[in-house]
């Protein structure tokens, strides 16, 4: 197998969809287009453009888009207020996928989308990527819409697709917060970076741009949020306060590079993989979780929706219980028992499988009780009719003075009042006898008086 063939400096091989294309990068700057054949005069002539800064001149002239492709919808919606509005980095990252979209599939007309070719003819090439998935099919609904804004079609096409599902990023547990406290002492940056991360609930992209003048005398720190554009004073915890007392102030940034200079948000990412890594935490514990880790703690805390919100920045409460999904989870869980168990340390079951389906044979009245019952005259059979059967508890012994409530008694013969015989008596008492037996009231009476 031969080695790829070594290109020149700042030419760079990027593969998309099968395809190998060659492309001039000086940096960070943007990418420009070479030919595919490092061999030939073509790319050599272009190349030398490129590396003189004069590729525009050099390069063919560009025909417009065909009206009617996604290349000239990608073009109409660059040039729309949407787009134009977006922050920076939004323009960065929609333009990165537009362009994909735009060099694999720009030849494609808008009218000829349906629901089959997005999933078999867009989608499909990333089954093994959910995020590309997801990002792609984002982005194409955006361009959808915009073509129906202006009138190239009626319908989406890309209703009914579902989203491609994502492994979500998990909270820290509190044995991992541990565990890297362990490892970084209060004094080191990846410990400070860690309180900062969990103790203001913040984005990569917010906390490496937090500066010592954000820090108000009240002890709290202004934060302006990159992805929202949302203004939070966040107040400082204690676990933060304690490492920021020890941190050294030589630089603008809160959070240095060993050279003392600004991280980049990508650099600041890859540090802190590095110092996650080097604690023996596994790959599950990603920077973002601390912040989900910040609403866990909050809500195990008992702070409402609302106060989660004010300080993680979200805008909706559907938002904010997504970050919170595993506080409540042990807390209720202990508290389900606990009822389970006290449930069963009352020994008072609310229903009893002697009162349900078809009595028992043993439960069955005699021929003698059942005679005495209908020897019972009329208008004692219509004031019995109300009465309700009882089968537990049966009625308690007499230890409260020979009183039950307000009645006066030594016997159960008082209670033949409703039946025939004793045994009725205690089936045939209605609730509110029932009541009255089971929670017996101070008497004003005096037994025997």
């Amino acid at each position: 197998m031969s080695m790829p063939r070594r290109l020149p400096p700042y030419v760079e091989r990027n593969h998309v969809k099968g395809h190998t294309y060659l492309s001039f990068r000086r940096g960070k700057g943007r990418r420009i287009r070479l030919p595919d054949d490092p061999t030939s005069s073509e790319f050599m002539s272009a190349y030398q453009s490129a590396l003189l800064g004069q590729a525009t001149s050099s390069r063919p002239e560009l025909r417009s888009p065909v009206h009617g492709t996604i290349s000239a919808l990608i073009a109409s919606y660059m040039r729309s207020s949407e787009y134009i509005g977006l922050r920076k980095t939004s323009k960065e990252g929609y333009g990165r996928r537009l362009e994909a979209i735009r060099i694999e599939h720009g030849h494609r007309t808008v009218a000829g989308l349906s629901r089959e070719r997005i999933i078999t003819g867009i989608l499909q090439p990333f089954a093994d990527r959910p995020g590309a998935a997801l990002d792609t099919l984002k982005k194409l609904r955006i361009l959808i819409r915009h073509a129906i804004n202006i009138g190239w079609i009626r319908h989406d096409p890309s209703l009914g697709i579902k989203r491609p599902k994502l492994q979500r990023i998990r909270s820290w547990t509190e044995d991992e917060i541990e565990l890297f406290r362990k490892k970084w002492p209060l004094e080191t940056r990846q410990r400070l970076a860690f309180e900062l991360f969990l103790n203001t609930g913040q984005r990569r992209s917010d906390v490496v741009r937090m500066a010592w003048s954000h820090i108000t005398p009240e002890n709290r720190i202004a934060v302006a949020q990159q992805k929202t554009g949302r203004r939070l004073l966040i107040p400082l915890h204690r676990d933060l306060l304690s490492a920021l007392a020890v941190a050294k102030r030589d630089h603008v940034s809160i959070i240095t590079t060993a050279y003392g200079q600004s991280f980049s948000v990508d650099g600041f990412s890859q540090w802190m993989r590095d110092a996650i890594t080097e604690a023996g935490l596994p790959l599950g514990c990603q920077p973002h979780g601390l912040r989900k880790a910040t609403g866990r703690r909050l809500a195990e805390a008992g702070a409402t929706a609302k106060m989660i919100m004010s300080v993680l920045g979200h805008t909706t409460l559907a938002e904010a219980e997504r970050y919170t999904e595993e506080a409540d989870q042990a807390s209720l869980a202990v508290d389900a028992l606990a009822r389970l168990e006290g449930h069963k340390a009352n020994g008072l079951p609310q229903t009893q499988s002697a009162g349900l389906g078809k009595p028992t044979k043993s439960s069955k009245k005699s021929a003698g009780e059942r005679q005495n019952w209908r020897s019972l005259g009329k208008s004692e059979k219509a004031n019995n009719s109300r009465r309700l059967p009882i089968f537990q508890p049966r009625v308690p012994p007499l230890s409260h003075n020979g009183y039950f409530g307000d009645w006066q008694t030594d016997s159960l013969g008082d209670l033949t009042r409703f039946a025939a015989t004793p045994a009725q008596a205690q089936a045939t008492c209605d609730a509110a006898d029932l009541s009255r037996l089971l929670c017996p009231q101070p008497s004003s009476r005096i037994h025997g008086s």
